[in-house]
């Protein structure tokens, strides 16, 4: 965000300048005084010195298991890039950056059902701007979105035209990064798309779209089932469009059904390999959450266990810490497990897969607007096919080059253009 941070930041000066030195967050007091009715906060982020101490002693302290058996991933993450990951984090990373680009940003708290919501709102200079609510997933935050905001607030500063802006909203799910942890169950993905209408609303948008990825994906499915008059289409990059006869041969037992397109068996082959491989850390955190004491104590474990979400997500973080050069660098994966870390939000994060009662994967039946990219290294690459019976009014499917399950954060330009392209129609 070498350009974004200042031109966002020039154009939300006003805006902010009056609390920028006022309101100063600590992770010890996240809970904001109650307030009355609908308030929005203004919101900052400053870690104290000591905590930034405490994480390092604490990455030094490390306890190393024995190394892997074999000369592969097949158990995990290698000790290798684990160790590689630790050591920048130790003698080079350094948190104040991304700090400092948090807090050039217009961020805000406002107490929706009772739990306190944390979200970027960037408005863009640009007249009609077309409202976008993005939401991000596990193990990610609002730093997979940083990327994108200016692209699609100042789209005259990055190949667009006025006509492709957007005034950008970025939620912190509940339990995810400076929103409010829930002290009660039943914060599931549909409670969340409620919260998420109920906020644009009171933003006073009488319409906009809606964006995501991972829960993201499931959180914006489900605010198109509910189909508030405001939301006028949605866009997902790891849509839910596997068909059912597919979801019962993927069953242990289950058998490759014949006549697949070369795209349906290719996907088939990704989801059969990540059900077998894949799926350890969904099934614990779905089972059992409060048992990951460990990676809320340790932050080498919480980067090994935020790491390893799916096989190609890995092997591409393991090449950055290589020293490729990738759509990721290593301080962009650090930002987001020291956030992790910071927040102290590696149990509640993970309690949204215990609340979860949907098929991530099977179709929702969504019939509002709905615009598909499609992404070669997601899990799976969803074939045209399938997104066309899950989604009966598609207005966009396009298969991408590059790019994996962190969309916005490896690939924010093809992602930025792939929004403007899905929306264009739908914008009054």
């Amino acid at each position: 965000m070498s350009t974004s941070s200042t031109s966002i930041t020039r154009r939300n000066l006003l805006a902010t300048a009056a609390v920028a030195s006022a309101v100063t967050i600590l992770p010890s007091a996240f809970a904001v005084a109650k307030v009355k009715g609908d308030e929005i906060r203004p919101f900052r982020f400053t870690v104290s010195d000591a905590q930034l101490h405490d994480l390092r002693r604490r990455i030094k302290s490390t306890r190393w298991p024995d190394r892997e058996t074999v000369g592969d991933n097949s158990q995990g993450v290698q000790s290798a890039t684990i160790e590689k990951l630790a050591r920048y984090w130790i003698k080079d990373y350094n948190w104040r950056k991304v700090e400092a680009r948090l807090n050039a940003l217009p961020q805000f708290i406002t107490t929706i059902d009772g739990v306190d919501i944390h979200f970027i709102h960037v408005r863009s200079e640009h007249k009609n701007a077309l409202p976008i609510i993005v939401t991000h997933g596990w193990p990610g935050s609002i730093i997979e979105q940083m990327k994108i905001i200016d692209p699609l607030t100042n789209p005259t500063a990055h190949g667009g035209s006025p006509a492709d802006a957007f005034d950008v909203v970025i939620p912190s799910i509940p339990g995810y990064g400076f929103s409010g942890k829930p002290t009660e169950k039943g914060w599931d993905p549909v409670r969340i798309a409620q919260v998420w209408i109920q906020l644009m609303r009171r933003l006073e948008y009488k319409q906009y779209v809606a964006q995501g990825g991972d829960w993201g994906d499931a959180i914006t499915e489900q605010m198109a089932l509910i189909a508030p008059p405001e939301l006028l289409g949605i866009h997902v990059n790891m849509p839910a469009t596997v068909p059912d006869d597919i979801a019962t041969a993927l069953q242990p037992g289950g058998t490759k059904p014949a006549g697949l397109s070369a795209d349906e068996e290719h996907a088939y082959n990704q989801l059969d390999d990540f059900y077998k491989h894949g799926l350890g850390y969904a099934i614990e955190m779905a089972n059992r959450p409060q048992t990951l004491v460990a990676i809320a104590d340790s932050p080498v474990g919480l980067a090994a266990w935020m790491i390893d979400h799916d096989i190609r997500s890995y092997e591409l973080i393991a090449r950055v810490f290589d020293g490729k050069q990738e759509g990721l660098t290593r301080d962009d994966i650090l930002d987001n497990v020291t956030l992790y870390w910071l927040t102290n939000t590696a149990i509640s994060s993970a309690r949204l897969y215990w609340e979860n009662k949907l098929a991530f994967f099977q179709p929702k039946n969504v019939k509002i607007p709905v615009a598909v990219s499609v992404f070669p290294d997601e899990i799976y690459a969803a074939p045209r096919s399938w997104t066309q019976r899950a989604y009966p009014n598609l207005i966009h499917y396009n298969r991408l080059a590059k790019g994996g399950h962190f969309a916005a954060w490896e690939q924010p330009q093809v992602l930025t253009e792939e929004l403007r392209a899905s929306f264009r129609t739908l914008r009054v």
